[in-house]
């Protein structure tokens, strides 16, 4: 089984309900159908059913819940709710209002009540307007600074990582992490990684510099990020800082840094900061011919999935499937 049906295979166990808001875009009601009749999840697709027509009946019959924001008889709990949220930020009870009408704001305020146990979106949305909300209204978990990404890398080369499966983060979400940030992107994909694949997490902190090679407060933020890191998790397998090849190769890490309890084993590198995190994984994508799934959004309170707005159906019932895990 790979990964991706082992995933599929865990959401069907557990039965999370995922909330998609984008009732209106094709693809996004295409994939409700079909993670509905497979199982994978129990799918709440915010929708006018009129507007869907035939296909609303076709939905119902597979297991979709449909809800109507404008018929919805919890718009006025929500939006009182929300307000008592963000009042402090100076928002009025009709600008409340308001934002619950929006399909994004209202999936997230799901989630906050307890009525849905994950968002996916994105597919009609920029990852803007669909983390926005869930940093208002979800927030960030307990003890963790940022909220960031990861991409599951799956390589035709097992002889790295987990049997060809890699961890990257973050590669979406946060330009220029500070030390602090660092270690909770490192805490958060080692979190990720376990969850999804129950691994065990062996982290490397990625750099220009192995254990001192090079001096440069760039390497210097690194060295703090994981003593960070061992404070918001003393069992957490990790070392750095450390450059790709020693992470990654055997017999590299032997020269480099022999004493390491990561180098040489690391499925889960951890970039310094965007720019080598997002090129870092389009160059093994393109040129190791790897499979990433992701961004997987990770340090929220609840999971909420970005998509690409070029995604597939396929794409959108995966990310179903992993958000369904997410919230386990």
């Amino acid at each position: 089984m790979g990964l991706l049906e082992d995933i599929k295979s865990r959401a069907r166990a557990v039965c999370r309900r995922i909330v998609l808001p984008e009732g209106a875009e094709e693809r996004t009601v295409e994939a409700a159908g079909i993670i509905a009749k497979e199982g994978i999840a129990k799918v709440i697709l915010l929708a006018n059913e009129a507007q869907l027509g035939q296909q609303a009946k076709e939905l119902i019959e597979a297991g979709v819940i449909l809800e109507d924001i404008d018929k919805s008889d919890k718009l006025d709990i929500y939006t009182q709710y929300f307000h008592t949220l963000r009042k402090s930020k100076g928002i009025t009870e009709q600008q409340a209002r308001d934002a619950m009408k929006n399909p994004l704001y209202y999936a997230c305020m799901m989630i906050k009540a307890g009525d849905a146990d994950g968002m996916v979106a994105g597919a009609a949305n920029t990852t803007a307007n669909v983390l926005r909300p869930a940093f208002q209204i979800i927030k960030t978990a307990p003890g963790i600074p940022v909220v960031s990404s990861c991409f599951i890398m799956i390589l035709k080369d097992k002889s790295y990582g987990q049997d060809g499966i890699l961890f990257f983060g973050d590669c979406a979400v946060n330009p220029c992490p500070d030390a602090a940030e660092l270690a909770g992107i490192a805490f958060c994909t080692a979190k990720t990684a376990a969850q999804l694949t129950g691994i065990e997490p062996k982290v490397a902190m990625l750099s220009f510099s192995t254990k001192g090679s090079g001096c440069h407060e760039c390497t210097k933020k690194v060295e703090m990020a994981v003593q960070i890191a061992k404070q918001i998790d003393p069992s957490l397998n990790i070392d750095g800082e450390l450059q790709a090849d020693a992470a990654l190769v055997e017999s590299v890490a032997k020269l480099k840094s022999p004493d390491s309890p990561v180098a040489g084993k690391a499925n889960v590198l951890i970039f310094p900061d965007l720019a080598s995190g997002n090129i870092g994984y389009k160059l093994v994508q393109r040129l190791a011919g790897a499979q990433a799934i992701g961004p997987i959004c990770q340090g929220l309170s609840a999971p909420v999935n970005d998509l690409s707005r070029g995604c597939s159906v396929e794409d959108i019932v995966s990310v179903a499937a992993i958000t369904a895990v997410q919230s386990i």
